[in-house]
């Protein structure tokens, strides 16, 4: 339930942006603003509530989430303008932050036999294809039938119930050695990805005057993590890592993928219902041909990796993706139905297969006791690159469009945003080939050897 609220919030919204964009008086940087002020603070604080749902309590946390979730929803449903708006999707953010990762901890921590436990993931895993299937829809029809406001509503209810099941079923856990806090790092990767978005995003209205004192601030950021998280015993992010090739690899597929899936849904919203003139209701249904493809694969992809490694997997991802966004960028396929129906059907084919090799990489080869860390790292990754993506072709849309008139522009303008989508998965395609094979392999051993403890070394009789 809890993964069924954020993760239809995400293709909820998109739906809604032209209505709330109208009603809001907000252009195309205050649109992106409604997205990114919460993946933003999703993705700055992953790593910190997974930490400390391990320290004081996963349960704990967990209803803490949830109720901090519902809340912010209660929040935007009544916003009076876009500010009031962007601020409550932070405080959903703050709550969405503390779901996923701890569900995850929960679930490997009540499943102690694996084979229940691949089963319990399967089915909490589901729960994100059916959101990407249910939730155009849903979004098309509450935004019509009762406005854009109502696409909040449904987290409350669905909320309530998780509180109480969760109150009533879950066990509390803890981790027998839970990480130790650290403030600096998660304030150095806040201001990282506070001011690298701001830039962004606010480039094409306010300039180079105002946008280039935040990215500096933002590679300062990046350098102060670079020298300060080494120096600690127990990191936000241990930087060892990133010696694995298949976690690197899977660091950089996520922030593509989920860059490339951003950008999309962003630009297919703002064409069907502002170019288009079509209601929200028949822009949901248009994302069929993207979002059913995506339910469809995602279990086929899960199986493949399974029993046959990323690599067949992020190949097919990479190929699909990188179609999809040439035939828009080159061929303009959104002016006639059929082309536009395949490119949006390949984007769905390409998102489905590339979820599942994702975490399954950057967990390869780590030892047991770091691949929450590092699937956490992956997860970081995702909503960063969503992040990115709209606000990197939003930016490129908003300069395109300029002052020009909207409707007659907005293909022309959308053509860069297309070759970056399909850049992205040519990313996905090359990065998948080269950390998926056996020098990759090698890497992620060396790596695991150095971050397993002496105990680990020992046990698994490896030289310290």
């Amino acid at each position: 339930m809890s993964l069924l609220i954020v993760s239809l919030d995400n293709t909820v919204l998109n739906v809604a942006l032209p209505a709330m964009g109208r009603d809001l008086h907000a252009g195309t940087s205050g649109l992106q603003w409604t997205i990114d002020a919460y993946t933003l603070v999703l993705a700055s604080l992953l790593m910190f509530a997974g930490s400390t749902a391990d320290r004081i309590g996963r349960r704990k946390v967990f209803l803490t989430g949830l109720v901090v979730f519902s809340l912010g929803s209660l929040l935007c449903s009544l916003a009076p303008d876009l500010e009031l708006l962007v601020a409550a999707r932070m405080v959903q953010a703050v709550g969405g932050s503390m779901l996923n990762p701890v569900a995850m901890s929960i679930i490997t921590n009540t499943f102690t036999d694996p084979r229940e436990r691949a089963r319990a993931i399967g089915a909490w895993g589901a729960v994100v294809g059916i959101s990407m299937a249910a939730g155009p829809l849903i979004g098309g029809l509450l935004v019509e039938s009762v406005g854009w406001r109502s696409i909040f509503w449904v987290n409350l209810p669905v909320g309530l119930a998780a509180l109480l099941l969760t109150l009533r079923h879950v066990p509390e856990s803890r981790a027998p050695k839970a990480r130790r806090p650290d403030p600096v790092g998660q304030l150095l990767v806040i201001v990282l990805f506070g001011c690298l978005t701001y830039a962004i995003i606010e480039a094409p209205e306010a300039g180079p005057g105002t946008s280039l004192p935040f990215a500096a601030v933002a590679l300062a950021a990046l350098l102060g993590l670079l020298y300060h998280e080494p120096r600690r015993d127990e990191p936000l992010i241990d930087l060892r890592f990133f010696r694995s090739a298949p976690f690197s690899g899977a660091t950089v597929i996520a922030v593509s993928a989920f860059a490339a899936l951003g950008g999309f849904l962003f630009l297919s919203t703002l064409y069907l219902q502002n170019v288009r003139g079509l209601d929200a209701l028949h822009a949901g249904l248009w994302m069929l041909p993207m979002a059913l493809p995506t339910f469809l694969c995602a279990p086929l992809s899960g199986r493949l990796v399974g029993s046959r490694g990323p690599r067949v997997p992020l190949l097919v991802a990479g190929l699909a993706m990188t179609a999809s966004g040439v035939l828009f960028a080159a061929f303009d396929a959104e002016t006639s139905d059929t082309t536009m129906f395949l490119g949006y059907a390949l984007f769905g084919i390409g998102f489905g297969f590339v979820n599942a090799p994702i975490t399954n990489t950057a967990v390869s080869g780590m030892p047991r006791a770091q691949a929450g860390v590092a699937a956490a790292v992956a997860s970081t990754s995702r909503q960063l690159g969503q992040t990115l993506g709209v606000a990197v072709v939003g930016a490129v849309l908003a300069a395109g469009i300029g002052a020009s008139a909207y409707r007659e522009t907005f293909v022309a303008a959308a053509v860069p945003g297309w070759w970056i989508l399909a850049g992205c998965g040519a990313l996905v395609l090359v990065v998948g080939l080269v950390s998926s094979g056996p020098w990759a392999r090698g890497t992620a051993e060396r790596a695991a050897e150095r971050l397993a403890s002496p105990e680990i070394r020992e046990h698994a009789g490896l030289s310290a």
